[in-house]
């Protein structure tokens, strides 16, 4: 017994394996959290903001201190601003892109999926969403205005135009783009068109789908600056218009943090929608 303990104890120890170390590797591109440097970045613009309006090197009429912005955006919630508060005016600006926004979806998506699997449709829409995609919304707005009158038709109207396109051309995109091999797989398990569609090229196709909405969701923030200009009684646009006009700086300050805030909020709400669509999808990021 004692000879089998001594020949174990003079046994060579056997070193437990390690993952060798490479050198230079720093993961996939993109990967980790970016949140922290975001966050100091925000603070530092913040100081600069702080610092050079406490030292005097810009006038207030250019860029107010940070404070005299908050104390305008207190007023601004409390007592109103161009005839509104700003909660008022903020849920008039929510309800016009929501609106459009809604509408431009019900329009493009229908129109980029038979695109995208029927060439009949393809050649029937291709020409005129080629010819209206590089045109900017204040092209065409005088004759939406002639057609549509100066109300809130015309404002959803023009917004929902700005934002069809982005749609329209990341879902036709990704229905076209849709990995050959996913269409061989169809045809050998015998897949109905009806099957084929619903099981195949729509979940393929969502990635596209959820970059266009993205991209929606910027342009019609984007043109909503540009009907909140006309015959407007209330909203962001208005209220950075008027402002605009009496020189009130710190109220287009305000008017501008809260269009970033809105379409922070929404492309996050999207972002959110993605990734519970797209669970499935492993990422990088």
């Amino acid at each position: 017994m004692s000879s089998q303990i001594r020949d174990l104890s003079e046994a060579p120890r056997v070193e437990p394996t390690r993952r060798p170390r490479r050198s230079g590797y720093y993961g996939a591109p993109g990967q980790g959290n970016s949140a922290h440097i975001s966050i100091a970045t925000a603070i530092v613009l913040f100081l600069i903001w702080l610092a050079i309006t406490q030292m005097g090197l810009v006038k207030p009429l250019f860029l107010p201190s940070p404070l005299a912005v908050w104390n305008k955006f207190v007023i601004a919630m409390t007592d109103g601003v161009a005839n509104s508060t700003l909660t008022e005016h903020a849920a008039a600006s929510l309800g016009r892109v929501m609106g459009a926004f809604l509408l431009a979806c019900l329009t493009a998506i229908p129109v980029g999926v038979l695109m995208g699997v029927n060439r009949v449709a393809r050649g029937l829409f291709d020409p005129i969403i080629e010819f209206y995609r590089p045109l900017p919304p204040l092209a065409y707005l005088p004759l939406v205005i002639i057609w549509l009158g100066i109300d809130e038709t015309m404002k959803i109207s023009i917004i929902a135009l700005g934002t069809l396109v982005p749609i329209y051309i990341n879902t036709h995109a990704a229905l076209r783009g849709i990995d050959r091999r996913y269409v061989e797989l169809g045809q050998a398990v015998s897949l109905s068109r009806a099957r084929f569609l619903r099981h195949v090229v729509f979940p393929a196709s969502l990635p596209g789908f959820f970059t266009g909405l993205r991209l929606a969701v910027t342009h019609s923030w984007t043109a909503l600056v540009v009907v909140e200009t006309i015959n407007a009684t209330s909203g962001i646009g208005f209220m950075i218009t008027q402002a605009r006009i009496y020189g009130q700086t710190e109220v287009v300050l305000v008017g501008l943090v809260l269009y970033g805030a809105l379409g922070f909020g929404s492309d996050a709400i999207v972002r959110l929608a993605e990734r519970r669509a797209l669970s499935w999808r492993s990422s990088i990021a």
